[in-house]
């Protein structure tokens, strides 16, 4: 579990910010509360059994009438989709426990807790990898299976994760892991956001690194395998559409696990509670949206030819290169505390001064050369680019395979909003005052003085002015 670092204050954690409106910040909650269960379920649909057409799912939901319609595209969850399930998390939870790795301390949290973590997790990938493709070359198991089931395993999953939800938000309130949690006062709120930043099962299971990396992350390539291995028993062979979309799924999920302990660091564990938001998006948006176009390509086979199925996969791989380059920059960047090369010379730098609550004066440096010169959230422009060009094969005979790109780049971008309101410290006070109207006002008070003694607008102004452009160089 998180320990407490001596040196930092242990005041009451912060309730989950919000960076919009009111009326956005609902909105919003409630749709995806209510819209996203339902969508994981069509887009499957549609991918396998409506030939990838939306107008074709449409008028199914057209001529049936949406809840009809719905009910009849539904699949109840089975027997097999819960084996697998289960089968699949338990066999990564054991992973996660028991596989060796180094001792990793994520950063300090805002009630002073620091906590730890064991990196194992490309060992765990590989020998998720191996054991799965070793039970289908002896005979062992069949992963056609698993995308014969797959809408009963999304099924199961939409329902199972909503309950393992529920079960982290009373959790928060009667079980907490660490001073890291607490109420909004809002129910909605705190379900979907979340009530605990750092939630484990005893000491040593971290619910946010099985969900997001174990689960999740690991879904996804194990899901990939399945689609190529299914499109092989169907047709015989591979079609190299289907190949570069799994190769460049894989080196994408190969570099995630290589960077693992990095990714502790990263908005979606070291802010983000366990909420709704964060575990029921890993758990099922992750396997289904995510993996989209190789689903799609199942039964979609092209034929690109080897030129141009070698100018995608190169063209994937370079994006994939890029992204990893952007992070391992900064985090030798701040490894070094600032005395590295970065690109051929010394790295151009804020060195960012404030006061702790016990008066202390720390020092926090921003880099605004390299790939970090470009723009405050470039390593997001090649994650994308890395999305579209494993999608790419599927061609532009349906919209849908494009579904994830379009996701991520509104993800990505949000969340580099979200990332740059939290630096700002005092447009995040205000912003929360506004939309937590029900929020305990001791909470609020304690994250405004958390927020004042580590304040960072004016050296974030600064930066902001040396590296003007969020996300994309010379526009946005």
């Amino acid at each position: 579990m998180a320990k407490a670092k001596p040196s930092s204050s242990a005041a009451a954690p912060a309730p989950p910010a919000t960076v919009h409106s009111a009326l956005v910040t609902y909105s919003s909650m409630l749709a995806l509360l209510s819209l996203c269960p339902p969508f994981v379920i069509l887009l499957w649909y549609t991918m396998v059994h409506a030939d990838g057409s939306v107008v074709r799912t449409y008028e199914h939901l057209r001529d049936h009438g949406v809840l009809e319609g719905l009910k009849t595209i539904w699949p109840m969850p089975t027997m097999v989709a819960w084996k697998i399930i289960f089968g699949f998390g338990l066999f990564e939870a054991v992973l996660q426990l028991l596989l060796p790795g180094k001792r990793f301390e994520g950063p300090i949290s805002p009630a002073g807790n620091v906590p730890v973590y064991k990196a194992n997790g490309l060992q765990a990938y590989a020998v998720t990898l191996i054991t799965y493709i070793s039970l289908w070359w002896f005979g062992i198991f069949n992963p056609a299976i698993v995308y014969d089931h797959l809408g009963e395993i999304y099924s199961a999953l939409v329902f199972g994760s909503f309950v393992f939800c529920i079960f982290l938000y009373i959790k928060g309130h009667v079980a907490p892991s660490s001073t890291d949690s607490g109420s909004s006062g809002n129910a909605i709120i705190d379900f979907y956001w979340g009530m605990e930043l750092y939630p484990r099962i005893g000491k040593y299971f971290d619910i946010k690194v099985f969900t997001n990396c174990r689960f999740g992350m690991m879904s996804w390539a194990v899901l990939a395998v399945t689609y190529c291995i299914k499109q092989y028993e169907m047709n015989g062979e591979v079609a190299d559409s289907m190949l570069v979309n799994t190769a460049l799924m894989l080196i994408y999920i190969t570099k995630f696990f290589w960077w693992e302990s990095g990714y502790w660091c990263t908005m979606d564990i070291a802010h983000d509670r366990a909420g709704f938001y964060i575990c029921w998006g890993c758990l099922v948006w992750v396997p289904s949206i995510y993996t989209s176009p190789g689903m799609y390509l199942v039964n979609h086979p092209v034929n690109l030819g080897p030129q141009l199925a070698l100018s995608i996969l190169l063209a994937g791989i370079l994006c994939i290169y890029i992204n990893y380059d952007c992070d391992r920059q900064r985090q030798e960047f701040r490894r070094t505390n600032g005395k590295c090369s970065v690109w051929g010379k010394a790295p151009s730098k804020i060195v960012a001064s404030y006061q702790t609550t016990k008066g202390d004066t720390k020092t926090s440096l921003l880099l605004t050369s390299g790939w970090w010169g470009l723009s405050r959230h470039f390593h997001y422009v090649p994650e994308i680019l890395s999305a579209f060009f494993w999608t790419v094969p599927a061609l532009f005979s349906h919209f849908l395979p494009y579904f994830y790109v379009v996701f991520l780049t509104i993800l990505l971008f949000d969340r580099a909003k979200r990332d740059d309101d939290r630096c700002s410290s005092k447009k995040l006070i205000s912003r929360i005052l506004v939309t937590h109207s029900a929020v305990n006002i001791s909470l609020i008070n304690n994250l405004t003085s958390y927020l004042r003694s580590h304040r960072y607008a004016k050296y974030w102004k600064m930066y902001c002015n040396k590296v003007p452009y969020r996300v994309i160089p010379g526009i946005y």
